[in-house]
């Protein structure tokens, strides 16, 4: 619904005569009308995101003025209905307005008192229309920023493209490693699209054994192979009118990806054993761990199908390149911990910040969302550091050594970010040169020092 377009004025009269005129009228004061001389037939074309005003006579055949304002207010009870009268209909309008209507006008009136009152009418309607628009934009950026967690430059620009993508329906790559969160992208996507209250269908290429991979994607008829005794909806069939997630696609065997490379381009599937065509409505969202324009190069990988997939790509990174989210992402996916083990969270000392800002998250998000498990359970994060003054005795609870500890690691795993180089290493962390040279001789930290043009 685009606000900026033109209202519609519902016209309900049975007075052929007085409805042709007022049609004439409020098409001269550049309205759209559209005219009924039945309320009934008015009503299909009433729901919620109507940018318009009905106008309707109180006393009609088989559905009166007041009937009518009660089937629109379960639609939408925000929709302005303007009742025209007669004289003797007036009590009748009054206990209208008391139920929900706008405005009435008695019987005889110029048109220009119509159109002012409608002009009001419109106005409140726009207000509301755009309130509406304006709640669910903020309902879906708080569901994105729920989703897609962290305040790093790349998780911003992250939600920036899903928000871009997700109305776009086009068919999307995910790229990143194993865990770093290409599953919660997809379904933001889902989430952000028409298709949200149509099935997401998630699919893990790598996990669905060969010989049943095909049927799980395809389906089949009853006979279509030994075993075959019943009919089966595939995936990719069961996703119509959503989205499907293709998962670890590098993992599909290059057979299938002959026959996906036709479901995407016919946007039709076949189960095994037929002959017939279904027809889809789907939108596909592939994510590798690998390279697929390499791989398609090396010939492991149709590079047909990965350009037919890769209308739009989204690049994750992994979370040892936006340390920034760590202690958020910790932060929520413990309190997740809390409520499905109903245990408290233990305190979070700097010993923890630190080592969780050192580790270096081979497994990403997912490896993380196990650390908080454990951390919730009482049993340390696993990560093989002194974490808690419990497990080493020499750590001491002195802030000042707490502190220094804690900005060793930060240091040092800029370093290792920049490869050794010390320009980019200080201006991200937001120090002097002169500074940062200083903390490395206090803290011994070993680096290939690339110097400061690097």
């Amino acid at each position: 619904m685009t606000i900026s377009q033109s209202p519609q004025i519902f016209l309900i009269d049975d007075d052929n005569d007085l409805r042709h005129a007022l049609e004439q009228a409020l098409e001269l004061d550049g309205y759209e009308v559209m005219s009924f001389g039945r309320a009934a037939e008015a009503l299909p074309q009433v729901h919620f995101q109507l940018f318009g005003v009905v106008v309707c006579d109180v006393r009609m055949p088989e559905m009166s003025g007041p009937d009518f304002l009660k089937k629109v207010i379960e639609i939408d009870p925000a929709l302005p209905v303007i009742f025209i009268t007669g004289h003797g209909d007036v009590a009748m309008a009054v206990s209208a307005m008391r139920d929900g209507a706008y405005d009435f006008i008695e019987k005889p009136f110029p048109t220009s008192q119509l159109s002012l009152v409608i002009n009001r009418a419109v106005e409140k309607r726009r207000l509301v229309l755009e309130n509406r628009v304006l709640r669910e934009e903020i309902d879906s950026e708080e569901l994105l920023d729920e989703t897609l967690i962290g305040r790093s430059a790349h998780m911003v620009q992250i939600r920036q493209q899903v928000k871009m993508l997700g109305g776009a329906d086009i068919d999307v790559m995910v790229n990143g490693e194993t865990g770093a969160g290409k599953d919660m992208v997809a379904r933001a996507l889902h989430e952000h699209s028409a298709r949200k209250s149509k099935p997401f269908v998630a699919v893990n290429c790598g996990a669905l054994p060969g010989e049943i991979i095909e049927s799980e994607l395809f389906g089949h008829e009853p006979g279509a192979f030994t075993g075959a005794t019943q009919k089966r909806i595939g995936k990719i069939e069961y996703a119509n009118g959503g989205t499907l997630f293709l998962d670890e696609i590098e993992s599909m065997p290059l057979d299938l990806q002959v026959k996906l490379l036709r479901v995407v381009e016919t946007r039709g599937v076949e189960r095994l054993g037929s002959n017939k065509t279904i027809p889809l409505d789907i939108r596909i969202v592939a994510a590798s761990k690998e390279d697929l324009a390499e791989a398609s190069a090396q010939g492991t990988f149709r590079q047909d199908l990965y350009f037919r997939l890769n209308v739009a790509s989204i690049n994750m990174w992994p979370l040892r390149h936006r340390s920034e989210d760590i202690l958020m992402l910790f932060y929520r996916l413990a309190r997740q911990a809390r409520a499905r083990f109903r245990k408290e969270i233990p305190e979070v000392t700097p010993d923890i910040v630190a080592a969780l800002h050192a580790h270096d998250w081979p497994g990403n998000v997912r490896e993380l969302r196990n650390c908080a498990d454990r951390f919730v359970l009482g049993v340390g994060l696993g990560l093989g550091e002194a974490e808690t003054p419990q497990e080493n005795e020499a750590v001491t609870h002195h802030l000042g050594d707490q502190v220094a500890r804690f900005e060793k690691s930060v240091i040092a795993q800029e370093i290792s970010r920049n490869q050794g180089a010390l320009k980019p290493t200080y201006e991200a962390l937001g120090i002097s040169r002169k500074t940062l040279y200083d903390k490395i001789k206090k803290y011994g930290l070993d680096t290939d020092i690339e110097g400061d043009n690097v």
